[in-house]
């Protein structure tokens, strides 16, 4: 870790879906910190609010904050929409990214890094760089010129977001379910992608959701959170993804 302000702090953060009616909080009180250069790994059983927390912190219009912050390098980010946030240095890789036809993977990369940075790189330079990222990431030197997401397969969504986390180069990433429905050699190219990227940007903080241990066994996280009824439960290494498995969610509900 770097010597600093934490990157994230999220503090007693309470959330509920943004309803027309009175909802139950989905998150209840969360609270963590990430440093530079941390990866810290949230899991827990469907319905605990990992989903939530990820759209939540990138300011999504379906979900509202009853109470709690959410803090940024030591400012309150409450107030930002998620264009704001993603200009901070926020980014969401989505467990199911949307298609978005008529628009092209190079033409998307070069609007969001003007909206991220204020560049406005030429075409050509930004087909340069993201040409490295898809050699480094197992990727056909074509893909840049197809339709956002449209007809991709699921590694190739995963393996896009991961190409945009590099180019994008954001402060803290949350990586929503990035193995949901990958093979084990996809996520193998997707977790060799993740440790590429962070080798790059080794003060990027990463929150990684995720089910599973296996991408865990990939990218070695420094921490690991166990998350059940919308808050943390429980904190600590790989140690706890092997009680986990071992025993289930279900030694870690006495906690809730």
């Amino acid at each position: 870790m770097v010597a600093g302000n934490p990157l994230l702090e999220i503090r007693d953060l309470v959330a509920c879906p943004d309803t027309d009616g009175e909802s139950e909080p989905i998150l209840r009180g969360l609270n963590l910190t990430v440093g530079a250069g941390e990866v810290h790994a949230i899991m827990g059983p469907n319905g605990s609010g990992k989903s939530t927390l990820g759209s939540t912190l990138l300011g999504s219009p379906e979900y509202r904050v009853e109470s709690g912050d959410i803090v940024v390098k030591g400012e309150s980010v409450l107030e930002d929409g998620p264009d704001e946030r993603a200009r901070r240095g926020m980014f969401l890789a989505f467990q199911y990214p949307q298609e978005i036809p008529g628009v092209s993977v190079i033409q998307f990369l070069r609007q969001a890094l003007s909206a991220r940075k204020g560049i406005d790189l030429s075409v050509l330079e930004l087909r340069l760089s993201a040409m490295e990222w898809m050699k480094r990431l197992g990727m056909d030197s074509s893909f840049v010129d197809r339709y956002l997401n449209e007809g991709f397969s699921g590694g190739e969504k995963k393996r896009n977001e991961v190409m945009q986390m590099a180019i994008l180069e954001p402060e803290i990433a949350i990586l929503d379910e990035t193995d949901s429905g990958l093979d084990i050699d996809a996520l193998r190219i997707v977790a060799s992608g993740i440790r590429e990227v962070r080798a790059d940007r080794p003060e990027m903080g990463v929150v990684l959701i995720t089910h599973y241990q296996r991408l865990l066994d990939e990218v070695a996280p420094d921490h690991v959170h166990i998350m059940m009824g919308g808050r943390i439960v429980a904190s600590g290494g790989m140690d706890l993804v092997e009680r986990l498995e071992s025993d289930g969610y279900e030694s870690f509900r006495s906690l809730t």
